[in-house]
């Protein structure tokens, strides 16, 4: 039984950790709630500028996320088709594994699990490549010859930040999936792992160097347009 908890403990802490950030995100912002601000800066600078540049960065965006769910399902590929190479496996982990040697059945629970893994990722990127697409057929579709209003910036901005979303939460997929690698050498070995998973991507998001940069931008930008309005509530 612990075999299977360890082997199923990446998936596991992978729903958790999509379902516990977003509740820890009402205490702390982290740097994907900052950057989001930054997003809908971008999209309010777009409505000013007729230019290719938008479009530019909009396609360097999908590509990367493009490439990300080629590769989810050329990984989908290569579990199912290990599936078929069992008895190679077994034999290799004979020599790999450091506490005790796996049965069959273990091996394809974790291949399940493995691959429910690059499911997700696979989910998550393609959807967040339609996100990116109906971003940019949005933002192509401002009309520069009137004053943008707020409420439409804001819906352009949310595009792209759900876009963001589910390209983290394919990224994170990945994180994960290294901890089901580590699981053939020793099932606490993958727990170790998975643990230290949580810690890396927490730091990352809540107290990474990255965080406060953007942080200082974000105060920065907030600073300059208060300094822009002042003048005109002085002339109210």
């Amino acid at each position: 039984m612990s075999t299977f908890l360890t082997s199923i403990f990446p998936l596991l802490a992978y729903l958790a950790y999509n379902v516990i950030v977003p509740q820890v995100e009402k205490l702390r912002p982290s740097l994907s709630v900052i950057m989001n601000m930054q997003r809908r800066r971008w999209v309010a600078n777009a409505t000013r500028r007729e230019s290719p540049f938008d479009a530019i960065l909009s396609g360097n965006i999908m590509g990367s996320v493009s490439f990300l769910a080629s590769t989810s399902a050329l990984l989908v590929l290569a579990v199912f088709a290990v599936f078929g190479q069992l008895p190679a496996l077994m034999e290799a982990l004979d020599s790999l594994s450091l506490e005790r040697t796996y049965t069959i059945l273990d091996v394809q629970i974790h291949l399940g699990v493995m691959l429910t893994m690059f499911v997700f990722a696979f989910f998550a990127f393609t959807l967040s490549l339609r996100q990116f697409n109906h971003f940019c057929i949005m933002l192509g579709a401002l009309d520069h010859d009137r004053v943008t209003s707020d409420e439409e910036i804001e819906a352009i901005a949310r595009m792209n930040a759900l876009g963001a979303k589910n390209f983290n939460s394919g990224i994170r997929a990945y994180y994960f999936s290294i901890a089901t690698v580590a699981w053939f050498v020793s099932e606490w070995v993958g727990v170790a792992v998975c643990l230290a998973t949580v810690l890396i991507l927490a730091h990352r998001e809540f107290f990474s160097s990255a965080h406060r940069t953007a942080a200082s931008a974000a105060v920065i930008a907030a600073r300059q347009r208060g300094e822009i309005r002042t003048p005109q509530r002085d002339n109210l």
